[in-house]
């Protein structure tokens, strides 16, 4: 992903970032950074309640948040955020102190950026921010097919199991398996739940 340009994501045709400060200036300069950037459309919030209620409703590949608001700090709003998440958070404050970096750490802000900035150091945050939500993204998919894999196969070794019972050798067992699943046109694990099902 080269510096200045965002990186094709699937399902996201239309780049949609969320821009939250209490300040209409800051939103101002860092609206016209992300336009530069490549995003089609921008929404603006003056607090993180607005920002929650945005990124629940339009699901932005970015955010760029102010940590100091009013009715809701950008941390408790990056944590709620982050329980559904859509997108990479960049985080702007003006200072850096252990426990503000900590706390946005658990949150799960992807990027910060000191207050003032420039535009130039905020696009290369936004690089850093997507490439890192993206990766992260990716991991979580692997995850979660491990998962589905490693269930899959303890329902198939299961169901096997009550074929063997039956009379069937293992490679029987499986071969038997697999031509339900063509002929039924079912996954292994569809077969197997069915074959438990009919024993339970």
């Amino acid at each position: 992903m080269k510096n200045g340009q965002l990186p094709a994501v699937a399902g996201s045709p239309v780049k949609k970032a969320l821009i939250v400060d209490d300040e209409p200036l800051i939103r101002q300069q860092v609206a016209k950074a992300l336009a530069d950037y490549g995003f089609d459309e921008l929404y603006e919030a003056a607090d993180g309640s607005q920002a929650v209620a945005l990124a629940a409703l339009h699901k932005p590949l970015l955010t760029v948040m102010d940590v100091t608001m009013p009715v809701m700090d950008g941390i408790t709003a990056a944590d709620k955020m982050n329980r559904n998440p859509c997108g990479a958070i960049v985080l702007l404050t003006g200072n850096t102190d252990s426990e503000t970096v900590s706390k946005a750490h658990d949150a799960g802000v992807h990027q910060y950026l000191m207050k003032p900035f420039k535009e130039d150091q905020l696009k290369i945050t936004i690089d850093l921010a997507i490439h890192q939500f993206i990766e992260i993204s990716n991991l979580r998919d692997e995850v979660a097919a491990l998962k589905e894999n490693l269930e899959t196969r303890k329902l198939v070794d299961r169901a096997k199991g009550l074929l063997i019972k039956q009379g069937l050798s293992e490679p029987e067992a499986h071969r038997k398996m697999q031509k339900l699943a063509m002929n039924k046109r079912k996954s292994l694990k569809e077969v197997a739940e069915a074959i438990l099902l009919m024993e339970g």
